[in-house]
């Protein structure tokens, strides 16, 4: 076996245990509390069979003289299972404390992670297959804290100290059964990494594209549903589940041959403990008691070690379930706050490119080069191009969805890279061509932007945006929940609502993708109206895809690879012969005219 291929499995090991005890060493007093309360209770299963073998040399011997001794004997048995009992109490009751914790802690700093990943990390990863990756690591840190505290710490104390105790009466026994316990633990351990644990992690990544597969077909349904789609979807869901079950398969399979192993080493290590305790009472040097001190001790060790097996299995499950979730913990924010950013207070919303130089990971070619440009306090500015022109990059920018390679963009004369990304974004203001909802109720989709807004002024947002009207005739009215992602409303309503959360919001700088494309002339024109009250007395930047929405624009900026080829007003780039935004607003028109004629 190579030395690549042995780091290759240990860093998993190495990784998800390091990010277990790290946030053990949270609960310091906690976890040693839980430690000396399960060493306590194993002490009492340690001593056990040494008072059994002394039970049985009392009855064994003349009864007159012998009860005193085991009526001892079975007090001290009777003690040691009532210690044991109380001990496993207390330390149940501090494991679910501890376990708890820390599976809050974790679940809380994935989704604090998750949340502040790149837009690139999550339009390139289904939210089903990460949700899956999150609760499963979850599951699987309460299972490797039990296997570690409850089984293998327990295991080990009982399995050094029946040896010791054998070895002090019997060297040769402690011997015989130290060898064979390692011999054991070897096998199980080697048989768990080197063969059950890759086929385990290719079966976890089948698992998490199931959950991916299943995710991404359910929230798409209203797709499915318009092409009648529902055969070929179980179909493509059948293939994945075709490989997940083989995989899962073979990972079943090698454990029971790894088990089915572990058995037949411990069937030797049996037979040659009760062998040499034949020989020893036959050459007298062991009692009836002393037999069953062995036999008894033995039978602890081997349901210890029996038991040891099915802990290194969890254990290396528990690590494999756990170690996708522990690669994402360590991956960098794809746009991390600097060191010392402070909060940004945006007074006049100026926003000023400043020779930036930008391009997209992968892309060889940068999209922007040493571009500059300001957008005027107060200014309502309309981008304009062809798609892949540089227009939504634009906001992206704006926003520090991206980092600029090069240059600098400032509001109000602040570098936006030195400001917290949450005080940037809340001077912001965004509608979005196709308006994403929680499936929360209207009154808290609306006031997302301001968490603490009163039901009034939630109330007077959505009058300002012709919302309020829809929302009253609603059954529960702002308390009615819009479904996963707004299903349950049209898409005007939809717009709308994203119009009151912005209203409600109320940040100096307003970004609209094109908010009125696809809608009905009804919807169309109450948003439009909307939008008009929504840009007085802020610096607006508007995506058009549609060249009428921007006629009224102080400036129209036209996109062309990068670079704005063209600016001016509606009425002034009309004029210029053989200009992109000409062209683009007579082909528009032209389209439109043959829409109506037909």
């Amino acid at each position: 076996m190579s030395l690549s291929s042995q780091t290759e499995r240990q860093e998993p090991f190495r990784a998800v245990l390091g990010f277990t005890f790290s946030h053990w060493g949270r609960q310091r007093w906690r976890v040693a509390g839980v430690v000396f309360t399960v060493m306590a209770a194993t002490a009492a299963d340690l001593f056990m069979p040494l008072y059994a073998g002394r039970l049985v040399d009392a009855v064994a011997g003349e009864r007159s003289r012998g009860l005193d001794a085991a009526l001892a004997a079975l007090a001290m048995m009777i003690a040691l299972g009532a210690g044991t009992v109380f001990f496993r109490h207390l330390t149940f009751i501090g494991l679910t404390e501890m376990t708890l914790r820390t599976m809050s802690d974790v679940a809380r700093e994935a989704f604090a992670r998750l949340q502040r990943f790149s837009t690139d990390w999550h339009a390139n990863n289904f939210a089903g297959s990460t949700v899956r990756k999150i609760t499963r690591g979850m599951c699987a840190l309460d299972l490797l804290t039990d296997t570690i505290l409850i089984a293998l710490l327990p295991s080990l104390v009982v399995l050094a100290g029946t040896t010791a105790l054998l070895a002090w009466h019997w060297p040769a026994m402690g011997a015989v059964v130290l060898a064979g316990a390692v011999i054991y633990c070897a096998v199980t351990v080697a048989l768990s990494l080197g063969y059950v644990a890759p086929a385990a992690r290719l079966a976890n990544s089948w698992d998490t594209r199931l959950g991916g597969a299943l995710a991404d077909a359910i929230s798409c349904n209203p797709v499915v549903k318009a092409y009648g789609a529902e055969t070929r979807e179980d179909a493509r869901l059948s293939g994945v589940l075709v490989k997940w079950a083989e995989r899962t398969r073979r990972t079943w399979v090698r454990g029971t041959f790894s088990g089915t192993a572990q058995q037949l080493v411990l069937l030797g290590l049996r037979a040659s403990v009760i062998g040499l305790v034949i020989w020893l009472w036959a050459h007298g040097q062991a009692s009836p008691g002393d037999v069953a001190f062995v036999l008894t001790s033995y039978a602890v060790v081997h349901g210890y070690l029996r038991d040891v097996g099915q802990h290194v299995h969890n254990l290396q499950r528990s690590v494999n379930d756990m170690e996708e979730m522990v690669a994402m913990h360590a991956l960098p924010f794809g746009v991390p706050d600097r060191a010392g950013a402070s909060p940004m207070e945006v007074t006049a919303g100026e926003i000023a490119f400043e020779r930036v130089t930008f391009h997209y990971g992968g892309h060889v070619e940068p999209l922007y080069r040493d571009f500059s440009l300001t957008i005027g306090a107060g200014e309502k500015v309309g981008l304009v191009g062809r798609s892949g022109s540089g227009k939504t990059t634009f906001v992206k920018l704006v926003q520090r969805l991206y980092d600029v390679t090069g240059g600098r963009i400032a509001i109000d004369g602040r570098d936006i890279a030195a400001a917290t990304q949450a005080s940037l974004r809340a001077q912001i203001a965004i509608v979005q061509q196709e308006p994403v909802l929680f499936h929360r109720s209207l009154a808290e989709n609306i006031a997302y932007g301001r968490p603490g807004a009163s039901q009034a002024q939630i109330e007077q947002a959505a009058q300002l945006a012709n919302a309020h009207d829809f929302i009253m005739r609603l059954p529960k009215g702002y308390a009615t929940l819009v479904g996963e992602r707004g299903v349950k409303l049209s898409g005007g309503e939809r717009q709308r609502v994203a119009l009151a959360r912005a209203f409600l919001a109320d940040a100096p700088i307003l970004i609209l993708d094109e908010a009125t494309s696809s809608l009905d002339s009804e919807s169309e024109a109450l948003i439009q109206q909307a939008v008009e009250r929504l840009m007085e007395g802020r610096t607006t930047i508007v995506i058009a895809h549609r060249l009428s929405t921007v006629r009224a624009m102080d400036r129209i900026l036209v996109f062309d690879r990068g670079k704005v080829v063209e600016q001016g007003t509606h009425e002034a780039l009309l004029g210029h012969d053989g200009g992109i935004y000409r062209a683009l607003f007579e082909k528009q028109v032209s389209e439109l005219a043959k829409g109506l004629a037909a």
